[in-house]
Parts: structure tokens; sequence; C-alpha cells
């Protein structure tokens, strides 16, 4: 596994604080839950994995009946793209990056000819420092302008290394729910590039 990400968070931290040198951290790296659950990400890199939807609320057969694959297609230390295919459909692409701060998730959205989607690059950054399993991701300023009514989404995504892949959406003060789990046990042969890709 590489360890790009440790010097990429250290040095946008003391880049961003102007200090001549990195503040002593109180634990090594590699015990930061965010590399953690980064390094878990990209030893996946390459494979892909069929899923299902465990909750959806309200109902969205579009996605209850579809078939479900993420793709864990390219990793380098800035930037992980991890496309979502249902059925056919491969206009969807979830990406992380690391910044100075934590970790940002966006969702890339395509069409058929590979020009950006009106509805894309929605997400947000990290909140906290998460778990080494688990990153949540409420939804920042660009994205409450862009779907107002998302202004209140918190995403999820959670993994376990050998078991699951999870992303989930909760919309904070609502019913909205949703949460697709992927067998992590089972890689399948990967799907064809998503649009754009």
């Amino acid at each position: 596994m590489t360890r790009h990400l440790p010097t990429l968070l250290l040095a946008g931290l003391v880049l961003s604080g102007c200090a001549p040198e990195a503040a002593p951290r109180s634990e090594p790296a590699d015990d930061d839950p965010q590399i953690v659950f980064w390094e878990a990400l990209e030893s996946l890199c390459g494979q892909a994995f069929q899923g299902r939807v465990v909750e959806s609320v309200p109902p969205d057969p579009a996605f209850d009946e579809a078939r479900l694959v993420m793709h864990v297609r390219s990793c380098d230390p800035a930037e992980i793209r991890i496309p979502f295919h249902v059925d056919d459909d491969r206009s969807r692409t979830w990406v992380l990056t690391p910044t100075s701060t934590g970790l940002n998730f966006v969702h890339d959205h395509r069409h058929e000819d590979g020009s950006e989607d009106e509805v894309s690059m929605y997400g947000g950054d990290a909140s906290g420092r998460g778990s080494t399993t688990t990153q949540e991701f409420p939804a920042d300023a660009f994205t409450a302008d862009l779907v107002p009514v998302a202004a209140t989404n918190v995403w999820t995504l959670e993994v376990v290394p050998g078991e699951r892949f999870v992303y989930a959406l909760r919309r904070e003060g609502s019913d909205r729910r949703f949460r697709a789990e992927f067998d992590l046990s089972a890689p399948i042969e990967p799907p064809p590039p998503p649009w754009g890709g």
C-alpha cells in the first residue's frame, strides 16, 4: 500500500498554517483513521463488486430492482475514483480526494457523451476524523446552492476489508434514507469504463 496520503495531509497542514515545521503528533500518522480508511480503499484498486440496496426511503425501483456494481477504478495520491453502475447506466462516479484538513467526497455525474451533467460534483468534506472504517460527509455550501433540498444530506462511506463497502445517504430532518452494500468477499469482472472515463 502506498504511504503518500500522510505526506500530503501533513504538507497541507504545514502550508496552511505557514508553520516552519509540522506540529508534533500525539500518535503516528498511520494511526490516523482517515489514512487507514484511504489505504483500505487503495487496497481494492482495480477490483469491482456487486451490491444491493438494503434501505431505501422512500422506495426507488430504479435502484431496488437494478444490478449495482462499484468499481475502484483508479487510485493515486491525489484521488480515488469509484464508478457506480446501475444496470447499464454508467453516469455516476464517486470521487475521494485528500485536502489540507481531511477528505472530500463528491459525485461526478456524466452524460453518455462524456459531458458533465448540470447536477454534478456535489458532496462535502468529512466530518471530523471519522473512524478507520467509516467516514461521514455532510453537504457543503456548493451542494446546498446546486440542490437546495440536499442541503442537509449526509453521505456515509464504509469499508470493512474482506466484508463490505457501504454507500449511504441520510437527509437530516426528514425520513430520506438510502443504503447500498457491496460484497467485498467476492470480486467480479470489472465493468466497462464510466461515461466520460
